[in-house]
């Protein structure tokens, strides 16, 4: 059995894993239960449309261990684009054995590569220190914004 880990972008056959993530993310981390159908509808308009966004994956022997999901953000005060972390998850069996770091420092090659990409954000919970300190081992800082929003 080979250990070695891939990553590549997320094509529609990944839409059903990807959504059985994006459920067991938004359980884990928000005890928040998320309609399967409409998730799934989601994950393949993303997909579809790499201009709202794009999945990259972890995958070994043909099982995806891990996916996390990068959205853009223009900023017209640097006339460049901002990548925002989403939708990260690892399967449990797979956690603790360098699967983000695989999909985080693939996706910072890839806005390296591109040329306009400002910076890499994400939102964490307040109170999740287990990833605060992944993403600080990254080479991620914490930021000097917070966050508000008003739901609709």
């Amino acid at each position: 059995m080979s250990n070695e880990i891939s990553i590549r972008t997320a094509v529609q056959n990944d839409a059903k894993v990807l959504t059985e993530f994006n459920i067991r993310n938004a359980l884990e981390t928000e005890n928040m239960k998320l309609d399967e159908e409409e998730a799934l509808a989601g994950v393949k308009y993303a997909i579809d449309n790499p201009q709202k966004g794009f999945y990259l994956v972890a995958e070994r022997e043909g099982e995806v261990l891990g996916a996390l999901m990068i959205t853009t953000e223009w900023s017209d005060w640097r006339n460049r684009d901002f990548w925002w972390v989403q939708s990260v998850y690892v399967r449990p069996e797979g956690r603790k054995q360098g699967i983000y770091s695989r999909l985080y420092n693939h996706a910072k090659s890839l806005a390296v590569n591109k040329g306009n990409v400002s910076a890499i954000r994400l939102y964490v919970e307040k109170n999740n220190k287990t990833a605060q300190s992944v993403y600080q081992a990254l080479g991620m800082e914490d930021s000097d914004y917070y966050l508000f929003e008003e739901k609709i």
